[in-house]
């Protein structure tokens, strides 16, 4: 029975993507060895389920349908750029959701214990919608990495209206993850 590697996410708009892209080279500047998402692939993770039987998978949109439950699209402003780990020895370097991090939190709430039921694992540590830029490579990152995520703290990244997720495959390759749209579920008003 075939596996896929599966994730629920919000998608991003190009002007979105665009701004991020355009972070990452600049943060890529500080010389700090780390392993950047490809552009492509820049989201936010609602939940990442990992392996999932092929069978399974309609479960799974079903689940993410009934999820936004009748949820109107909302707003998102994409701002800050933060990181998971010390900012001095950063682990993942991320940029955050401002306004609609609260509506994120209820689709990641909803979502989680029909999954739950369905067998999946609850995630550790508390949710908090980001998009991941890259993760650090280095045990030493460049001192300029730590000056350069205060610099861009209040980073802009711009607004965009969530009216979808997307029920997402990822298969792994020698040049990273490529990702595919297993199933959307749209938000309504």
């Amino acid at each position: 029975m075939a596996r896929i590697r599966t994730f629920i996410a919000v998608p991003l708009t190009d002007d979105i993507r665009g701004r991020a892209i355009a972070l990452q080279d600049e943060l890529a500047r500080t010389g700090t060895e780390v392993k950047w998402v490809e552009p492509e692939n820049l989201h936010v993770t609602l939940v990442f389920l990992g392996e999932v039987q092929d069978k399974e998978v309609p479960s799974v949109c079903r689940i993410a349908q009934n999820a936004i439950g009748g949820m109107a699209p909302f707003p998102a402003i994409i701002e800050k750029v933060a990181c998971f780990g010390n900012p001095r020895r950063p682990r993942t370097l991320w940029i955050g959701v401002g306004q609609g991090a609260q509506e994120m939190v209820t689709l990641h709430d909803n979502l989680e214990p029909p999954l739950l039921d369905l067998g999946y694992r609850r995630e550790e540590r508390k949710f908090t919608p980001h998009i991941t830029l890259g993760r650090v490579r280095s045990d030493r990152p460049a001192d300029s990495m730590a000056a350069a995520l205060r610099e861009h703290a209040a980073w802009k990244g711009g607004e965009m209206t969530v009216d979808e997720i997307h029920v997402m495959g990822s298969e792994l390759t020698r040049d990273g993850p490529v990702y595919t749209v297993l199933g959307r579920a749209e938000l309504t008003s």
